[in-house]
């Protein structure tokens, strides 16, 4: 695995996703109480930006349509949206700084291909 820093974990607010670049994929790091999640910061149904919707009960809302996707498996759970986004693997590690969020976007852990 090849993970990069995204961010401080305290830079990830509760109730919305923090857009990073990690390689060469933008991507939406999420909050649900104390697990940290990694997905593709692009809407599966149309262009816009995850980073941008609300995070609550495990999922981010597109704020331009109202699909909202799982953070766990990245599957939409209302329409209009019906493919799921990349999920990727998200690991917390202590540093001198406090924790902070390490992405892997080699590889994603719900097998989609990121776009």
């Amino acid at each position: 695995m090849s993970f990069e820093r995204a961010c401080a974990l305290a830079d990830v607010p509760t109730d919305e996703a923090l857009g990073v670049t990690v390689g060469a994929y933008d991507v939406a790091v999420a909050r649900d109480g104390d697990e940290v999640y990694a997905l593709q910061d692009l809407c599966s149904h149309a262009a816009v930006s995850l980073s941008e919707g609300e995070v609550a009960d495990c999922a981010v809302e597109c704020w331009l349509h109202g699909s909202r996707f799982d953070l766990r498996t990245g599957k939409p759970t209302g329409l209009p949206a019906t493919e799921p986004v990349a999920t990727f693997p998200v690991e917390v590690r202590e540093g001198p700084d406090g924790p902070s969020v390490y992405v892997d976007t080699t590889t994603t852990l719900n097998g989609v291909t990121p776009s």
